[in-house]
């Protein structure tokens, strides 16, 4: 039996009327495909190293960056002192070191990866903000930039050990 013209007119109708008042439901139910996105991902360079652990929408964890070979310190971790995961948006603030840390806006995203192994499984995709806050005046000066963070597999989390 085939639906009328003023049936298929109505599921469109419903359709679009479900899509308007719902816009996030579809990319929320998106993000309940990936239950958790603790792990590790690569950073700004290679060898620097975003861990984080999810608890209950709660984001813990740090930004590991490595320095060049005229700095003191040969790695410097940032703790993650706020962060949250609301569906797929994502949220992070480091606390500061040296007069700098960083936030970060963005969205949970599947990678290329098949699974938790693999490289690249999972992406953390927005904007990063670098803060660098002047010592003597307090004020605060701000590189943003758009940044993708890849998953590190597991490979390459064995090869840091």
């Amino acid at each position: 039996m085939k639906a009328s013209p003023r049936a298929r007119h109505f599921a469109i109708l419903l359709f679009a009327l479900a899509v308007a008042c719902c816009p996030d439901g579809l990319s929320a139910a998106w993000a309940d495909d990936i239950p958790d996105i603790s792990g590790e991902y690569h950073f700004l360079a290679p060898e620097d190293t975003l861990g984080i652990l999810e608890e209950e929408g709660r984001l813990k964890g740090y930004v590991d960056v490595a320095q060049g070979e005229d700095e003191s310190d040969t790695v410097l971790s940032y703790q993650i002192t706020l962060g949250t995961r609301k569906g797929d948006h994502v949220e992070f603030k480091t606390g500061k070191i040296h007069e700098r840390y960083y936030r970060f806006t963005g969205t949970v995203e599947r990678g290329s990866g098949h699974g938790e192994a693999d490289p690249d499984f999972l992406r953390l995709v927005g904007d990063l903000e670098i803060i660098k806050v002047d010592s003597a005046t307090q004020q605060e000066q701000t590189e943003s930039r758009r940044a993708v963070f890849k998953w590190k597999g597991k490979s390459e989390r064995d090869n840091e050990q």
